[in-house]
């Protein structure tokens, strides 16, 4: 297999007031936000045209989505052939927290790295992704 990580999909973490950070972030450093945060989008180096995006989440305290991690963050990585890179996480004894689910913008799956952090992997599907978002920060 060749890429894995392709680059940071998202960053996930946990507030007592989702809603006053995103008002403050708005406020003090212009991020346009959404009910989930915002997303950043970028181009691709290698195709100009192509747009990514990298989301920007603040989550309830008490979320349960982070499970079994204690952890007050989760990561995002955007990755390739999500099946094939599942496949071989197992072989080489990964923990996988879940099956991996289709969405219409993307393919996920959980993972624990060996410090207890949650890890979502994320196989995009940017072009409907863009028409998903509304909260956008763009530079």
């Amino acid at each position: 297999m060749a890429k894995k990580v392709t680059g940071i999909g998202g960053i996930f973490f946990k507030v007592k007031d989702p809603d006053a950070t995103k008002a403050w972030y708005k406020r003090h450093l212009g991020l346009n936000t959404d009910r989930y945060g915002t997303a950043f989008e970028w181009r691709s180096s290698e195709n100009p045209q192509q747009k990514g995006f990298t989301q920007w989440s603040p989550m309830n305290s008490d979320t349960q989505y982070f499970k079994p991690s204690e952890k007050d963050f989760m990561i995002n990585y955007r990755v390739e052939n999500l099946e094939e890179l599942v496949i071989e996480l197992k072989e080489a004894g990964v923990k996988i927290l879940d099956e991996i689910e289709t969405f219409e913008y993307g393919k996920f799956v959980h993972i624990l790295d060996p410090d207890g952090h949650a890890i979502e992997l994320w196989e995009p599907i940017d072009d409907i992704y863009d028409g998903l978002v509304e909260g956008r920060t763009q530079s």
